[in-house]
């Protein structure tokens, strides 16, 4: 292989030519053996969405399954048992990435927050984030947002805070950017209708994109992946192959480049095709029912 072919092929992905399903999977499971830095948790069982309330019990047993894999993990929300994810995931050694969801109503966003300075003040949070994707869903004004996280860092000294958002949003609304300690970037090559050959190389330029907007500050990937199963987005074809082709990639990049990521998603949840139509249910590396997929 020529010079040229091996740095285009360092900068897109490994070559999969003539692997059998089979050697994918193990390739899969090999990944996911060495470790990640990070993954978005769920811990919704099926039946549950947003709004349920959670339990101990079923939080334990999710995180005691994704432990052996993951440094960190990330939680979504500080109100109905999701405040105790930090809590149980310090308890098994891992790192935290905790976000309080801001949406459109001010009486669940100011609980949120409270209850992610509280759960900061017990000593459970290493990274702060406050908002997920607030301004790509029109939820609330900038300065509104800039608010609370600027509370949110005058109550807990010491440790980082920052917003959750598609990379691109970090490049537009500089003054958002401007009062985060770290950039908290999404970076979806799928939802974009990028085709999975070309998707490594698309996700570098998102975070390249990220990071230029950060100037010097930290940028973490919060979320990336590729569903499993559903309907094409553009070039964007789920499946078993490109999941697998997709997670091996961003891990190997992750950890050859030191590139924090954390990918999404833990485990598939069903109610999310409500938002995101069929792939939403297919995202995770475990199933609904907590099997490892491959």
């Amino acid at each position: 292989m020529s010079s040229k072919a091996e740095r285009l092929l360092s900068l897109t992905g490994l070559s999969y030519e003539g692997l059998t399903a089979e050697s994918l999977r193990e390739l899969f499971r090999k990944a996911l053996k060495a470790g990640m830095h990070g993954l978005g948790f769920s811990a919704y069982e099926e039946g549950q969405k947003p709004g349920d309330q959670l339990t101990e019990k079923q939080i334990r047993r999710r995180l005691e399954i994704i432990r052996p894999y993951t440094q960190w993990v990330r939680s979504f929300s500080c109100t109905e048992g999701n405040e105790l994810i930090p809590k149980i995931a310090k308890e098994l050694g891992m790192k935290t990435l905790v976000g309080a969801w801001l949406g459109d109503d001010d009486k669940i966003n100011q609980q949120e927050v409270k209850n992610l300075i509280q759960t900061s003040k017990e000593g459970y949070v290493d990274i702060a984030a406050v908002g997920n994707e607030v301004m790509l869903r029109g939820d609330l004004t900038e300065d509104e947002l800039i608010q609370f996280i600027t509370d949110v860092k005058k109550a807990i000294p010491g440790i980082p805070v920052g917003y959750v958002d598609a990379y691109f949003e970090f490049d537009v609304k500089p003054r958002i950017t401007e009062v985060c300690d770290v950039v908290l970037a999404n970076c979806y090559p799928y939802w974009e209708g990028c085709h999975i050959d070309y998707s490594l190389l698309y996700m570098k330029e998102m975070y390249n994109r990220a990071t230029r907007a950060a100037k010097g500050k930290p940028v973490i990937i919060t979320e990336t992946g590729w569903p499993s199963q559903g309907t094409n987005f553009g070039a964007a074809a789920p499946s078993e192959e490109n999941f697998i082709k997709y997670f091996i990639n961003t891990q190997k990049w992750s950890a050859e480049d030191n590139i924090p990521v954390f990918y999404f998603s833990s485990f598939d949840e069903s109610w999310k095709v409500g938002a995101e139509g069929d792939v939403g249910a297919y995202w995770g590396l475990w199933d609904k029912h907590e099997r490892l997929k491959y």
